[in-house]
């Protein structure tokens, strides 16, 4: 289970890297069923000129799934996401009824997995959820290291502290900085 966990991973990260080198928070995100990616999303309007903070990148591939996937049943959806969900991402994942979650980087500020379900009204009690946490979290992390050293959004936050303090491993690093660069790894 956890090289399929990472073969999806890896497609959520590519998706983050792409949102951070287009200057967005670099969230990118995968949903899968039944072993095939189906959407592929990451954050947008992160930019000062556009900001705003419904355009998450879950929150851009449920859109995505509802249009082009309206008659799948959402109990065979996986999130894979480059962050931890935030609270509105993971409630409206769960409310369309997605109940398996896999996140590479903890979101320390904001990050709403750890909401107790079973302590809110019965609609959630009764929502059975599976939660993978911290895979590629070193790759997750490098990409946003990288974002907090370059962008303006979230600046002296809890979570870019957090971020920036963390230990990177330094090979893996400069291969992350490589492949966003376009350099050969």
């Amino acid at each position: 289970m956890p090289e399929k966990h990472e073969h999806y991973m890896r497609a959520a990260l590519i998706e983050a890297a792409a949102a951070l080198k287009a200057g967005e928070f670099p969230v990118g995100v995968v949903l899968v069923a039944d072993g095939e990616i189906l959407v592929r999303a990451s954050r947008r309007n992160s930019q000062a000129q556009s900001r705003n903070e419904i355009d998450h990148a879950e929150i851009n591939a449920l859109r995505i799934l509802l249009s082009e996937h309206a008659q799948l049943e959402p109990s065979r959806v996986s999130v894979y996401s480059s962050m931890e969900p935030c609270l509105m991402c993971y409630s409206t994942l769960l409310l369309s009824g997605i109940r398996r979650f896999v996140w590479a980087y903890e979101d320390v500020m904001g990050g709403g997995t750890n909401l107790a379900l079973q302590q809110l009204n019965p609609l959630y009690q009764a929502m059975q959820v599976e939660l993978v946490a911290s895979v590629l979290r070193q790759e997750s992390l490098a990409i946003f290291q990288q974002f907090f050293r370059e962008h303006d959004y979230w600046q002296d936050s809890l979570l870019s502290h957090y971020t920036l303090s963390q230990q990177l491993d330094k090979p893996l690093y400069q291969q992350v900085d490589r492949q966003l660069s376009g350099e050969p790894s």
